[in-house]
């Protein structure tokens, strides 16, 4: 692309655009593949950090204590960033808060956004993970911090420059020209789900990646109901968390719009999706999160997980069992050690390493860190 580019990485107190804050913002300006200016700030939310937050990124409460707010930099950093195009991972939640942020110091800004997790679904769709740890082990790319706003836009820099050596440019080009031309939508949803569903009245059912029903709704033109979702994330929190969640949708046509109440419903008593506002429990349901610094993932609540923690937690369910039987059925999948995941107790190899079903880093045939890296990719 020969217009310039901004790789842009920020660091929040968590997910939600509505009432979470930028802490740190990083870009760089690329233009005909070099770096031509940097922007890097640490920023004063006015609330505080979670704990978890600050494990995570290192960025406490008294980090920020003497950095200016987002309103007192916003007018210098919109006249930055110009109309460049934004580049950035996950970019929903990226932009999201970027406009959310500017939106309240009364600054107008929107920009044209490539998100390189779609990107690389469409580059390499055999592989499983694409989070940017994955990639960035995948491509070999080195980094001394993560998780910090700089040391993740270069990250994302060497990332794409890697692609442009192992990808023909007539590749890049197509896929870049493709995902522009699309509307806006969560990286997990494939855009031929969306452009399939029809312009008549009916009801449409979000699923999760665990096939939990996460919203049930009815329009008189479904395909233009379910779009309004996606473009509403940035401003409103169930919308945001239902764009990181939604794997799958299916829908229903009905004759009219009657029949859309009725059979919405109805299929809301029978399936109790999460995210319907009448039937929200979501304080109940859990999902495995993994920081860091754990040796195993941790089986938490859906509503005590914040941050980058939260949008990376595998799925959501609806009680303990069936977490941890979507776990088994991973660490199947993926030859992974149940006594490490902490699924089974007892020394020495596990069952499965008997059916030479583990790649046995419980027998020390496999080095712990590089067992450690398989499960986090799981």
């Amino acid at each position: 692309m020969d217009e310039p580019l901004i790789f842009l990485d920020l660091e929040t107190t968590g997910i939600r655009t509505t009432r979470d804050r930028i802490t740190e913002i990083a870009a760089l300006r690329v233009e005909h593949g070099e770096v031509t200016s940097r922007w890097h700030r640490l920023i004063n939310p006015r609330v505080r950090i979670p704990a978890p937050i600050s494990a995570l990124t290192g960025i406490d409460d008294a980090m920020v204590e003497d950095a200016p707010t987002f309103a007192e930099v916003a007018e210098e950093l919109r006249e930055w960033l110009g109309p460049a195009v934004l580049v950035a991972h996950n970019a929903r939640f990226d932009y999201g808060f970027l406009r959310n942020a500017f939106r309240l110091a009364g600054v107008e800004y929107s920009a044209e956004v490539i998100c390189t997790l779609r990107l690389s679904r469409r580059l390499a769709p055999q592989e499983r993970e694409h989070n940017l740890a994955a990639l960035l082990e995948r491509h070999g790319i080195i980094t001394a911090t993560r998780h910090r706003a700089m040391a993740d836009a270069e990250a994302l820099l060497a990332l794409w420059r890697q692609w442009q050596v192992a990808h023909p440019p007539t590749r890049l080009a197509d896929e870049l020209q493709r995902q522009r031309r699309l509307p806006s939508l969560p990286a997990h949803l494939d855009p031929g789900m969306i452009q399939a569903l029809p312009a008549t009245p009916g009801v449409y059912l979000m699923h999760g990646e665990n096939d939990l029903p996460l919203y049930i709704g009815k329009s008189v033109n479904i395909r233009s109901r379910v779009m309004s979702h996606f473009q509403a994330d940035h401003r409103d929190d169930r919308e945001m968390r239902l764009a990181q969640q939604v794997r799958h949708i299916d829908w229903r046509e009905t004759a009219g719009d009657l029949g859309a109440q009725l059979l919405e419903a109805r299929l809301i008593k029978e399936r109790q999706p999460i995210m319907n506002r009448r039937l929200r429990r979501s304080g109940r349901l859990v999902g495995w999160s993994w920081p860091m610094a754990a040796s195993r993932p941790e089986l938490r609540q859906a509503d005590t997980l914040t941050g980058r923690e939260a949008e990376s937690m595998m799925g959501l369910f609806r009680s303990a069992r069936d977490a941890r039987q979507a776990l088994h059925q991973i660490a199947a999948d993926q030859g992974l050690c149940l006594r490490l995941l902490g699924l089974e107790k007892g020394r020495g190899a596990c069952f499965a390493s008997q059916l030479g079903r583990c790649r046995g880093a419980c027998r020390g045939d496999e080095p712990l860190t590089e067992h450690a890296a398989r499960q986090a990719d799981a």
